[in-house]
């Protein structure tokens, strides 16, 4: 079935808007840069000439007057000015609307006026930069060659060539030097150029408009009028007979000199998929790898050696399909880091304070589902370091610090995870108001003694605000809640530390996936279970004396250094003598270390994780489940919460002991 043309639109649309954003964040710190104000007007333009197309004549309306006045500045006649910025910044978000078919219909008005007002504020309150001068000759001398797949692409040359004869007087001469021989010719291509002396008033902006569309990829030079010189390679050409066509002559070394160009991009190198199509091509990987599973353990118990041999080859043909469809679904966390631009730029403008998004390792890549669920908690973080983290300009110079406030955002690969931590150089967290606002909602009991991670921590408890009243930015206490329920839904964890007068950093731990992983597949009496080998560190042997001697303080030396360890029979209540030789899988749980005792260790396994049922969602100890090879299940453990409610249970045994 062939794609809906409207539907189509609307993606590129909201490619071309978020190209367009961010052009204007660019310009609202360069409002001099003229190739950033060509670059709105070319994509205000575009999305006009497209909306008016598919029939989103709404939108195409709505458009016109945003490029009216970026022609305006993009002609001189008013400059560039924040407030301009922030309008059509405003403007583009109603465009969306406009392209979802969701718009109130009294916003565009009320954006539209701002326009006015925006516009003729920046014609009277500052100088207008000169029209450029039309040349004292009387016209203008245009050197341009189109990039060879144009003519693929929808560019017609003399489509063009005749733009700029109805601009005034022309003649032209075109250049065959890059012509490779006939036997080597594509008729897509495009190997010529054009010289082009126009003659009379003609302003330089109406010229550059001629080719705003192939402006970016092609090669042009636009000077004043001067003495025509003589090119042995020109040969004239008359536009204005129909038929007429050029002689060409292409001599060996010109063909050879054509053929040692770059060779063209082919078309079609990328194509664009639906998401939902990955993630049902994903899902089928997955059966196929407990497939796999099921052949090899068949392939070992009773097959010959042929059919071990097509099982290894089958695992490692599947092994390769994994990692290529992994790769598929990866994304650089910079598609992430990106939005937040406009955000802080909003938020400047709401709080008045000066504040400037630093970002770092936009390169690490993660899961798509991950990038899109972690939206919704940058921003909580986000907004409220802006709104109680940083001070304000007044506030920031007394202290002794710079009067613009940083946000850092940073993401860094650690294993099997991805970090990103959100840091501010403000105020940082008030602890006395933290205690104070926990002890009043009953969150804590009075005097009660708490590390400072523990107290931190009651920042994610539901309703829990310290803010003095409720602004449109914060201080209802709902925020930082789902912060912290989105990451424990996402298996990740999340450390906050501050400095007073310093600043606070917020970091979150995520799986780089939640698709399928390498685990270390454990047994614990008679029930199977996965421990992620990206948090495995290595496995030790237990013997029963050992274990007898550890009793009621569950502790190893290892290398010089003590490592607690976790019996998980007890914990799992198996009911089932412990083995003779039993196992300690050590695993790091943040910066701290943990063993894991188990009965044995099967080996690794490709986990192919499927999401719990709503009956045993709730049980922290366990992330997700996979189907083993002889189709039994075997439960996914959670480190972190495992650690974490296994902890208040060993100190009472050490206290009973």
């Amino acid at each position: 079935m062939s794609e809906d043309p409207a539907a189509a639109f609307r993606i590129e649309a909201g490619e071309l808007l978020d190209q367009v954003e961010q052009d204007l964040l660019d310009l609202g710190n360069r409002l001099d840069d003229r190739r950033l104000v060509d670059a709105v007007f070319r994509g205000l333009h575009t999305l006009k000439g497209s909306g008016a197309m598919f029939g989103f004549t709404a939108l195409a309306g709505f458009t016109h007057h945003c490029e009216s006045a970026f022609d305006k500045v993009r002609k001189g006649q008013v400059p560039a000015t924040a407030e301009l910025v922030s309008v059509i910044l405003s403007a583009g978000d109603h465009m969306r609307a406009l392209v979802d078919g969701d718009a109130p219909g009294d916003r565009g008005d009320a954006i539209l006026k701002a326009l006015s007002i925006a516009v003729a504020s920046a014609r009277n309150g500052e100088a207008v930069a000169p029209e450029p001068p039309v040349p004292s000759q009387g016209g203008w001398t245009l050197f341009f060659r189109l990039p060879v797949d144009a003519m693929r692409h929808g560019t017609n040359p003399l489509t063009l060539l005749q733009e700029l004869r109805d601009l005034g007087a022309c003649t032209v001469a075109v250049h065959t030097d890059a012509v490779p021989p006939l036997s080597q010719l594509d008729p897509t291509d495009c190997h010529l150029a054009w010289n082009v002396t126009l003659l009379g008033d003609i302003p330089r902006e109406a010229i550059e408009e001629v080719f705003i569309f192939v402006m970016d990829d092609m090669e042009i030079v636009l000077e004043p009028l001067g003495p025509p010189e003589a090119a042995d390679t020109a040969v004239p050409l008359n536009i204005d007979a129909p038929g007429v066509t050029a002689q060409v002559g292409m001599s060996t070394e010109a063909g050879e000199a054509g053929s040692d160009r770059p060779a063209t991009r082919v078309a079609g190198e990328s194509i664009r998929i639906p998401a939902e199509r990955l993630d049902i091509l994903m899902d089928r990987v997955g059966e196929l790898v407990i497939a796999q599973s099921r052949l090899s353990q068949l392939a070992h118990q009773d097959g010959g050696v042929a059919l071990r041999s097509v099982s290894e080859e089958i695992e490692r043909l599947s092994g390769e399909l994994r990692d290529t469809m992994m790769g598929l679904r990866m994304v650089p966390v910079g598609t992430l880091f990106g939005r937040f631009r406009r955000l802080i730029h909003d938020l400047a403008r709401e709080t008045g304070k000066a504040i400037e998004l630093v970002t770092d390792g936009e390169a690490t890549e993660v899961d798509k589902t991950i990038i899109e669920r972690l939206f919704d908690p940058l921003v909580h973080i986000v907004r409220n370091s802006c709104d109680h983290g940083l001070e304000a300009v007044e506030e920031r110079r007394t202290a002794g610090k710079a009067e613009v406030g940083t946000v850092r955002l940073s993401a860094h690969q650690a294993g099997g995870e991805v970090v990103i931590t959100i840091s501010d150089d403000g105020r940082g967290i008030d602890r006395a108001r933290v205690r104070a606002k926990a002890e009043a909602n009953g969150l804590i009991a009075p005097g009660q003694v708490l590390t400072d991670g523990e107290l931190l921590g009651l920042i994610f408890a539901p309703g829990f605000s310290t803010a003095a009243q409720v602004t449109s930015l914060s201080g209802r206490g709902v925020g930082m809640d789902v912060v912290k329920r989105t990451l424990e839904a996402l298996r990740g964890t999340i450390d906050v530390t501050s400095v007073d007068g310093e600043g606070s950093t917020i970091c979150l731990r995520i799986p780089l996936t939640l698709a399928i992983i390498d685990g270390l597949l454990v047994r614990v009496g008679e029930g199977r279970y996965v421990v992620p080998l990206s948090a495995v560190e290595e496995c030790l042997e237990l013997s029963r004396d050992e274990d007898l001697r550890s009793r009621g303080r569950s502790l190893i030396c290892l290398r010089d250094q003590l490592v607690p360890y976790l019996r998980l029979r007890e914990i799992f209540a198996t009911g089932t003598p412990p083995d003779p030789y039993q196992k300690i899988v050590v695993v790091s749980v943040g910066a701290e270390r943990v063993g894991l005792v188990v009965d044995q260790i099967v080996g690794n396994h490709q986990t192919v994780i499927k999401s719990m049922s709503s009956l045993h969602r709730g049980i922290g100890s366990f992330s997700g489940a996979t189907i083993l090879g002889d189709g039994n299940v075997a439960l996914i453990l959670d480190i972190g919460n495992l650690v974490d409610a296994a902890q208040p249970r060993e100190e009472r045994l050490l206290a009973a002991g």
